[in-house]
């Protein structure tokens, strides 16, 4: 079953929540249970020390063991009060050991069958022998697993104390409190699982509400709504998966106007050449124009000017697929620029077009390039230049080289661009001037295609103003080392 992402974070909070209360429950309970024990052991040791200490004041007094042998009572009476002698004055507690009631100790608020109920483990662990370890309180076939302790008088053992191996003691009201704690620890931990449940719960929502917002937003993009964008409301990781979210939605948009004017452009260029094209052979048809050697001629003309725009279409087609073919060698590209200019020259002196090459370059230039591809931008630049700079006008090329790179600027005079259009020159089909009509340029399909030869060539084209009042277009190729 599909989970979603609401739901993964959720679970993945919860667990983590769960481990972590699961363990300091753990550790808490393992804490107090080594802590408690460690306090019933040093207890027991409190305890067996000051029975130690009572049992030896007890003989210092009576100055043997007979008084006590078979009084049970009272040797119970030292049992309870060596739990309780760190409490009270040492000069009064053996006095009260020998005078007071047993009803009167333990206190009132005590029975003497509890007092009996409470020391009764410890009189089962505990054992009395005399000097010659002989028993006094005890069990005789417990006497092989004693731990003795001497009782000392005088500087000489008056006696044993011993006891049997066994865990500590555990006062009741000290159970009791040991219950209590668990019980608390457990609805402490419950608390925090619930408390962490709906933390985790809230977690999962807020973080889990961008990307459901993202995922609705790339379902409404795989459908072509393009206009689609999504709130920016943080600074984090899923803010900037925002922002780049809406920075694709801008390009895939900007890119489906680009496709949609790229058709319309295509479809208004070929429908120009082809309506004058059936115009004119309709007027052959019927007769309105004689068929002569000017109506091919025409005929012709129109025919040329629809397979130059097919073959820039093709030129450019291939150039963006990168499949357009390339024979790179290490060329001299000035050499190409001047027989391109050469070639060119009629045309400029057609238009009485001045035009000047200044090489400010010291020796050979190589760069590594396509001569047939580079010869096609130089060309393209500088018939746009022959077509629309005004007759009389001027044209310099400037080529210059510094560090590794060449320069070679195609300035022209008047007529110039200005900077809003300049900016749009090597986009398709755009022409500066505002007519459609093909008589006085071309397709504007000769710069986007100069713009893909010369990133092909690793380098650098772009459009300025020119200081002769006209167009400067600026090219930048590595230099071959």
């Amino acid at each position: 079953m599909h989970k979603s992402i609401r739901i993964k974070l959720f679970l993945t909070f919860l667990l983590t929540t769960l481990l972590v209360v699961a363990g300091m429950y753990l550790f808490m309970r393992w804490s107090l249970d080594r802590g408690f024990n460690e306090l019933i052991e040093t207890r027991q040791r409190e305890r067996v020390s000051n029975l130690i200490d009572g049992l030896t004041d007890y003989y210092a007094d009576t100055g043997s063991w007979e008084p006590l042998a078979g009084n049970k009572q009272q040797w119970i009476q030292l049992l309870l009060q060596s739990d309780n002698r760190r409490h009270r004055h040492p000069a009064t507690w053996m006095k009260n050991a020998l005078t007071e009631p047993l009803n009167r100790w333990p206190p009132a608020v005590e029975s003497e069958a509890l007092s009996k109920r409470r020391f009764k483990p410890l009189e089962m662990r505990v054992m009395l022998l005399a000097a010659d370890k002989s028993i006094i309180f005890g069990q005789p076939e417990a006497l092989s697993q004693l731990t003795l302790q001497a009782i000392r008088h005088e500087d000489r053992v008056v006696g044993f104390l011993g006891l049997l191996p066994g865990k500590p003691d555990n006062q009741l009201g000290e159970l009791r409190f040991m219950e209590r704690q668990a019980k608390e620890f457990a609805w402490i931990a419950l608390l925090m699982i619930t408390l962490s449940a709906v933390l985790a719960l809230f977690l999962a929502y807020i973080l889990g509400r961008p990307i459901k917002r993202i995922t609705a937003a790339a379902k409404e993009l795989a459908v072509g709504r393009y206009n689609i964008r999504l709130p920016v409301e943080s600074g984090d990781e899923l803010g900037q998966l925002a922002r780049d979210f809406n920075e694709m939605a801008a390009a895939l948009e900007q890119s489906e106007q680009a496709r949609r004017r790229w058709v319309a452009d295509i479809s208004h260029e070929l429908r120009t050449p082809l309506s004058v094209l059936r115009g004119e052979l309709e007027a052959l048809q019927d007769g309105i124009r004689p068929m002569n050697r000017a109506a091919i001629d025409s005929l012709f003309g129109d025919v040329m000017r629809l397979n130059r725009l097919t073959e820039d279409l093709y030129q450019l087609a291939l150039s963006d697929q990168g499949a357009l073919t390339y024979r790179k060698a290490v060329i001299d590209p000035i050499a190409v620029l001047t027989a391109d200019l050469a070639a060119l020259m009629p045309e400029f002196d057609s238009k009485q077009l001045s035009v000047q090459l200044i090489d400010t370059t010291q020796s050979t230039v190589r760069v590594y390039a396509d001569p047939d591809r580079l010869s096609q931008l130089f060309r393209n630049v500088l018939k746009n230049s022959a077509h629309y700079t005004d007759s009389g006008g001027r044209l310099d090329i400037t080529v210059a080289k510094k560090t590794d790179t060449l320069f070679i600027d195609i300035a022209d005079s008047a007529p110039g661009v200005s900077d809003e259009e300049r900016e749009k020159l090597f986009d398709r089909f755009y022409r500066v001037e505002r007519s459609r009509s093909r008589n006085h340029g071309g397709a504007g399909l000769g710069l986007a295609i100069c713009r893909n030869i010369v990133a092909a060539h690793n380098g650098i084209i772009n459009a300025q103003a020119s200081s002769l009042g006209g167009l400067a277009i600026h090219i930048e190729l590595p230099v071959q080392s």
